[in-house]
């Protein structure tokens, strides 16, 4: 399974972006699927998650702000980023809790997208 993010860039604070992670490959299927970020200088942390179910948890930093969703058929998650702060600024990971032929297959990683905002 592979995972491709994409839609980070420059904004100034205050502005939206949006994010979007697709899983690829076969005979996979995906329970929770989500968001981290790793700022400069700091450890990955939890963005939020969203369960097949549509169950979702948010870090309280950008509870209010920031939507994730997903579309299960697409294998598809995306993150709706509104009022952005310079303090997100951070590489966004995507993240994917993979079952492989039914069996658990551990949790993959996309490549990062960089999202940048400017105060």
């Amino acid at each position: 399974v592979q995972l491709q993010a994409s839609g980070g860039g420059l904004v100034q604070a205050g502005g939206s972006l949006r994010l979007s992670c697709a899983a690829s490959g076969s005979m996979f299927s995906i329970n929770i699927m989500g968001w981290y970020r790793q700022a400069p200088g700091k450890q990955r942390e939890l963005v939020a998650t969203i369960t097949s179910g549509g169950s979702t948890v948010y870090d309280d930093s950008v509870e209010g702000r920031f939507t994730i969703s997903r579309d299960n058929a697409e294998n598809t998650v995306y993150l709706q980023m509104n009022s952005l702060k310079p303090e997100d600024t951070a590489v966004y990971y995507c993240n994917a809790e993979v079952f492989y032929l039914g069996k658990y297959y551990g949790f993959h990683w996309g490549q990062g997208t960089l999202v940048t905002v400017s105060s």
